[in-house]
């Protein structure tokens, strides 16, 4: 019996692993959408192609996980002044250090459109999450 309830244990770690990738790689699809859509909405981004689109979206992800916490904490008084609206500057240099890094596959181009860009994509990826995502994981809870 101990043995058997091992064997489901592992099973259900197993499919959880590739629940949470599939869960990943579908807001990575849905970022990348999300980042080709505001490509062609604004001039002041440029992705090359879904390629790229996909790999800004893989670094944006990496370094919301990563850097932005740390920002927030350094810059924590700033928002609170700005009640709130000097976040969106800390999207704006995450899309910059991803133009950085990929050099002539993903562009942003001067300093108020970023971060027009940066309230596009929030709103944007806001409403995906609870149209999309979060319908789809409650139906999946009550499973």
């Amino acid at each position: 019996m101990v043995i058997l309830m091992k064997v489901i244990q592992v099973q259900k770690n197993k499919n959880n692993r590739y629940a949470i990738f599939f869960d990943w790689f579908f807001h990575m699809l849905s970022y990348t959408l999300i980042l080709l859509l505001a490509s062609n909405i604004f001039r002041a981004i440029y992705i090359k192609n879904f390629f790229y689109g996909f790999l800004a979206a893989v670094i944006i992800f990496i370094l919301n996980k990563t850097i932005k916490p740390i920002l927030i904490n350094v810059s924590l008084p700033l928002i609170g002044l700005s009640l709130g609206l000097f976040y969106f500057f800390i999207n704006v240099l995450i899309l910059y250090i991803t133009d950085i890094i990929l050099f002539d596959g993903f562009n942003v181009d001067g300093i108020f459109s970023p971060y027009i860009i940066s309230i596009f994509i929030s709103f944007i990826n806001l409403l995906i999450e609870y149209l999309i995502f979060k319908p789809i994981k409650e139906k999946k809870g009550r499973m």
